[in-house]
């Protein structure tokens, strides 16, 4: 029974200077801020600058493919128009450049599409590395305890650092073109 007592006197003891900790830890005053990671992302200069890079490299592309669907649309009408007056074997022959131009036309938007998807994906990777790291920066010289994110239901304008952020993002690039 005695052993009861102590160990109950041990353990109630534990809880309450536990406990004391816990307070005088959580009493320190913790610096945290909030970002929104997407606006983040698209107002940096570096997400205009991708996208500028990524719609010139893929514009030659992009055009042939546009002239390949024009050239199909003219095909469509001369066949639709010249159909009644046209042989059998020349409709035939119409139906199968129609049908090789459609498989051509079709291919290179399919191609087009999966290599920017590709190309912005890895792009759009490369940023947000860049970000987080530039975020990673601005919290530790500015002694933050904390940076949130995605997944924060609400954050008062006083904790919203995105600004600040993006401000330094801003200066960094205006210091690597100087």
């Amino acid at each position: 029974m005695d052993l009861l007592k102590k160990l109950t006197k041990h353990f109630f003891t534990s809880i309450i200077v536990s406990s004391i900790f816990m307070l005088s830890v959580g009493a320190q005053e913790q610096k945290i801020g909030v970002i929104n990671f997407q606006a983040l992302m698209e107002g940096s200069p570096q997400f205009r600058e991708v996208m500028e890079s990524l719609a010139g490299e893929f514009q030659p592309r992009q055009r042939e493919a546009v002239a390949k669907s024009k050239e199909l649309e003219e095909l469509t009408a001369k066949i639709q128009k010249d159909a009644a007056v046209m042989g059998a074997s020349e409709r035939a022959s119409a139906e199968k450049d129609f049908r090789e131009l459609q498989r051509e036309v079709n291919r290179l938007a399919t191609e087009l599409e999966e290599d920017v998807n590709l190309r912005r994906n890895e792009e759009l990777g490369k940023l947000q590395r860049l970000i987080l790291d530039a975020v990673n920066v601005f919290a530790q010289s500015n002694e933050y305890d904390m940076i949130f994110a995605d997944g924060v239901i609400y954050a008062s304008q006083s904790v919203n650092i995105t600004g600040l952020v993006l401000e330094s993002l801003n200066s960094n690039t205006q210091d690597e073109t100087n």
